[in-house]
């Protein structure tokens, strides 16, 4: 930047800087500017409240459906809880939606082309206000309590009679 247009800038911002840093008192509003005030604001209009499912384009064949919101399970291939504490929706799938085995590849196809749609979520909170504001139908289903079973390392060599402890394989 040219030398001249920052002095443009920095006398342009000064009678801003100098506001912020002001330590006039306002005088405080009297009785009487109070009562004019509120007699002159007028009130607010009712106003319908639009739903997002109104203005997003999606078919009218949404509306129609229900959601399902839920918690997955963590995969058995994972030891970790990662991936399972985000909620999902999803939509169930539709009696009649024409599944078919796909000859070619032996893929499970359908008519329903929102069958492998799913949605993220942080919060069952979220999922179920995004559900609301498109106006669907939808249904919360419990995530199942996670249950450790108790096991120690020790137990391995408690003694115990009559029952080998280690078994040997040679």
């Amino acid at each position: 930047m040219s030398l001249s247009l920052l002095r443009a800038r920095a006398t342009t911002l000064r009678p801003l800087a100098v506001r912020a840093l002001a330590t006039d008192a306002a005088k405080p509003p009297s009785k009487s500017d109070a009562q004019t005030s509120s007699s002159e604001i007028a009130p607010l209009p009712q106003k319908d409240v639009v739903t997002a499912d109104a203005i997003s384009g999606a078919p009218e064949q949404l509306r129609s459906r229900v959601v399902r919101i839920y918690q997955p399970t963590r995969n058995t291939m994972q030891s970790g809880p990662g991936k399972s504490s985000k909620w999902r929706i999803d939509w169930d799938t539709l009696q009649g939606s024409g599944r078919w085995e796909n000859p070619l590849m032996g893929w499970a196809s359908s008519a329903d082309y929102m069958q492998g749609t799913r949605m993220n979520f942080r919060t069952k909170e979220d999922a179920v206000h995004f559900a609301e504001k498109q106006g669907w139908d939808y249904y919360v289903q419990q995530t199942e309590v996670k249950r450790v079973p108790p096991k120690n390392y020790a137990e391995n060599y408690l003694y115990r009679p009559n029952k080998l402890r280690i078994a040997k394989t040679k």
